[in-house]
């Protein structure tokens, strides 16, 4: 790089950072754009936080890049190789029926992040829409709703997930439906929890004098606020997620072999724990650093987004 690009590129830089860093933002987009400056700063103090998303960072590369990455073919069987140790051959050894571990893990990853991101995109926009919509209104709206959730409430996830995949039946989706039945309730008590407080400010009894509908109101002004806290609890929430999915696939409800989901894989290795660690360490391993991910990050969001935790 020429010293004349090298000046130009320091010029744009120095002008960024003053835009960046201006006392007066000059449009929504520029005070936009500061805000999230100012909250990324923030989470860059937070180490774990930032540890968190380097970790889900690495694992979402692997995932992605899993048909690169792998070494064997994840269902050839070689019962001549079966239950050996890691080596220069197979990184992180063979299962019982002789499959590449590690190959087999890589695309674990798709697998346990699939559910929990369409697990997130179902539960979300369903709590978000029933707690505001209840937190609002009031009244009898309040009541029924909050007592629908009451009920789901009164069982742990994994039970509720277990009768809900029980009735459906085995299978990636019918678990992702299970989990999603089981997991709006939390996001829903929390929205009307934000919708109690929001619906009292000023500016929504502005709006409403101005002629704006109970639907516009809800999903113009009361949804954009509650979402940084939803936000946060669906990300602190895909954890519970991940070992809901991790469990449903151990009883067999789950993902169903040869299927590499990492359930699955710590069931398989569950009767050679004594004799060969690695088939069942190996995924125990990798739904405890991504569980763990999950919640460092989801802590640092909380104190990010939330003002609260300033």
């Amino acid at each position: 790089m020429t010293d004349k690009a090298m000046t130009s590129q320091n010029i744009s830089l120095s002008g960024l950072g003053a835009w960046l860093h201006a006392p007066v933002p000059t449009s929504p987009f520029h005070a936009r754009m500061q805000q999230l400056w100012l909250q990324w700063w923030r989470l860059r103090s937070n180490v774990s936080a930032l540890f968190g998303l380097a970790v889900i960072v690495v694992i979402l590369a692997a995932a992605l890049l899993a048909p690169l990455l792998a070494t064997h073919d994840i269902f050839e069987q070689d019962l001549a190789m079966r239950l050996l140790p890691p080596s220069a051959e197979h990184w992180l050894g063979t299962d019982e029926l002789g499959r590449d571990v590690y190959s087999r893990l890589i695309y674990g990853a798709r697998i346990t992040l699939y559910i929990a991101l369409l697990t997130t995109v179902i539960v979300a926009p369903i709590g978000l829409l029933v707690g505001t919509t209840a937190g609002y209104l009031g009244g009898w709206v309040d009541t029924v709703l909050m007592r629908i959730v009451d009920i789901f409430l009164a069982f742990p996830n994994l039970i509720l997930a277990l009768a809900f995949v029980a009735a459906l039946g085995p299978g990636i989706e019918n678990a992702i439906i299970a989990i999603s039945l089981a997991s709006w309730p939390p996001i829903a008590r929390l929205a009307r929890a934000e919708t109690l407080t929001i619906r009292k400010s000023d500016y929504i009894a502005a709006v409403r004098l101005q002629g704006a509908s109970k639907l516009r109101i809800i999903f113009g002004h009361v949804v954009p606020m509650c979402i940084p806290s939803v936000v946060v609890r669906v990300t602190l929430n895909m954890a519970a997620i991940i070992l809901t999915a991790a469990g449903l696939g151990f009883l067999g409800l789950g993902a169903q072999p040869p299927s590499p989901e990492w359930g699955t894989m710590l069931s398989s290795g569950r009767e050679f724990v004594m004799t060969s660690w690695w088939i069942a360490a190996i995924p125990g391993t990798a739904i405890l650093l991504t569980s763990l991910a999950f919640n460092l990050f989801g802590d640092g969001l909380r104190d990010v987004l939330d003002p609260r935790h300033g």
